[in-house]
């Protein structure tokens, strides 16, 4: 979004998004087809992760880590850091706005490990468990 300089607008299924989001999963299908161990972070919720991923699930070894924290939480951290990004300006800068989408969001919900992460304040469980999670052989989904 940087490179269109201050004309960008950010908006659900805008012209930028509609062109990055394929992008997205074709760089992830070409690494996972060298072996190649990715993380792909984004706030999708629950269809356009499944669109994306599960033609990839034959590639690859899915963990799914969710962060968490309340959203007078994130609110604040996004108030702090004192700038606009893609996501506030889509979901709306006041706190009501944020708690709405907080409590609508669809999480992604593939047969696939999972683990929820509290970011309240550093990681729960902590940076050692999360990776514990991620390596641990034969978890059932």
């Amino acid at each position: 979004m940087h490179a269109y300089g201050g004309a960008f607008e950010p908006s659900a299924g805008d012209a930028l998004t509609r062109r990055t989001f394929p992008l997205f999963f074709e760089v992830l299908r070409v690494l996972l087809a060298e072996d190649v161990t990715v993380v792909a972070e984004a706030a999708f919720q629950d269809p356009l992760w499944r669109q994306g991923l599960e033609p990839l699930t034959g590639l690859a070894n899915l963990r799914i880590i969710r962060c968490i924290v309340e959203p007078a939480i994130a609110h604040r951290r996004y108030r702090d850091r004192g700038k606009r990004d893609a996501h506030a300006s889509i979901i709306g800068a006041e706190i009501d706005d944020w708690a709405g989408t907080y409590t609508s969001f669809a999480q992604l919900s593939l047969a696939a490990p999972s683990i929820d992460v509290d970011t309240t304040d550093g990681y729960s469980p902590s940076i050692d468990a999360i990776i514990e999670f991620v390596n641990r052989e034969g978890q059932d989904g």
